[in-house]
């Protein structure tokens, strides 16, 4: 690492002209001279989680029609929530997305609090949620570190610890640098620049602001940093999934439990993800009850479903069976909706990968 300490009135300095000549318009972002409204400021910063800016556009204009005040949102069944949230990914988000619009609404009368620890005791809000809340919503002066600004300040000091260990270091060099005025356009502005100039690839040094108090722009090795970890080689995990149809159209959907991964939305029944593989004639004596395979015509397989998750990648079998009989005890517990209908559910996009691949498979 090269010790260079930029001035920090003058950094702040050139980077907040810089924003007022460039800065980006987003959807929730208030215009120069508008009082930001913190449920947009909390509402993008929740959806913008391992979210890119021009998927949750249209996400986020979605939700405020839906429920333009925070109140409109605690009010709603979570399960509207959910299937407003359906292809977003990262489901937990949505729930706590619930579960803070309830706690707002409830114990602050629907006034988002602007300091940094209260909103740290709301659901679902972290660290960097609540910095973020409090510097552009309330312009408190909080040091705000999101990805692009991980990348600027490892590059400007050339850290060589590699993430996620070097997060605290580069947290301390970064408030060094947070201005005490418009610390909220200050951040946002480091944002837009490590979106549009500071980028991993290529970055447009040239165009940036603060390229003079830059360590790696004048070494030339700006793609070295932020220096990452080795990445873990992610386990596979398979399971059968079951389109159960009935004589009618009518397929099953099932509601997963409210905690762990996609809680609470809809899915096709389907065996455990376990990295072993388990075929189909098991997996059926696995799910239902007996007497199942008496009801039903013979099963058909079609394309296997991938997915990836954070931490491991999925394969789905999806398995397709008509259920001729009338005895839905045999059968696991849920909701039998017709396939037009599915976008009335909260169906997770793993689970519209499973419904491509059954109506693919049938020509």
């Amino acid at each position: 690492m090269i010790e260079q300490k930029p001035p920090q009135k003058s950094f702040s300095a050139a980077i907040l002209n810089w924003y007022d000549r460039h800065a980006r318009r987003l959807p929730w972002r208030s215009l120069p001279g508008e009082q930001p409204d913190p449920y947009h400021v909390w509402l993008s910063e929740i959806m913008l989680q391992q979210t890119t800016v021009v998927t949750v556009g249209p996400y986020f204009d979605k939700f405020l029609t839906l429920w333009p005040t925070v109140q409109d949102m605690a009010a709603a069944p979570l399960d509207d929530i959910l299937t407003a949230w359906a292809g977003l990914g990262y489901y937990a988000r949505a729930r706590n997305l619930h579960k803070c619009a309830i706690a707002i609404s409830e114990g602050y009368n629907g006034q988002f609090p602007s300091e940094r620890d209260q909103l740290l005791a709301l659901p679902g809000v972290g660290p960097y949620t609540a910095a973020a809340i409090s510097a552009i919503a309330f312009n408190k002066s909080e040091t705000v570190v999101d990805g692009n600004i991980e990348r600027i300040i490892s590059r400007l000091y050339r850290i060589d610890t590699p993430l996620p260990s070097a997060k605290t270091e580069i947290t301390t060099y970064a408030a060094k640098l947070t201005p005490l005025r418009r610390a909220g356009d200050y951040a946002q502005a480091l944002m837009d620049i490590g979106a549009t100039i500071c980028t991993p690839r290529s970055p447009n040094c040239g165009g940036c602001p603060v390229s003079d108090f830059c360590a790696a722009g004048t070494t030339g090795d700006m793609e070295r940093f932020p220096v990452k970890a080795p990445k873990k080689v992610k386990p596979t995990r398979r399971a059968v999934v079951f389109w159960l149809e009935r004589l009618d159209g009518f397929v099953l959907l099932c509601r997963r439990e409210e905690k762990g991964l996609l809680g609470g939305m809809m899915e096709f029944p389907s065996t455990e993800w376990c990295e072993e593989e388990i075929g189909v004639e098991e997996a059926m004596n696995s799910l239902f009850s007996n007497g199942f395979q008496k009801w039903t015509d013979r099963p058909s397989e079609k394309e296997l479903v991938r997915h990836t998750f954070t931490h491991f990648h999925l394969e789905l079998r999806p398995v397709v069976v008509l259920i001729k009989g009338t005895d839905t005890s045999i059968l696991p517990s849920g909701q039998w909706v017709r396939p037009e209908d599915f976008g009335s559910y909260a169906l997770p996009t793993l689970m519209t990968k499973v419904l491509r691949a059954v109506v693919k498979g049938r020509g």
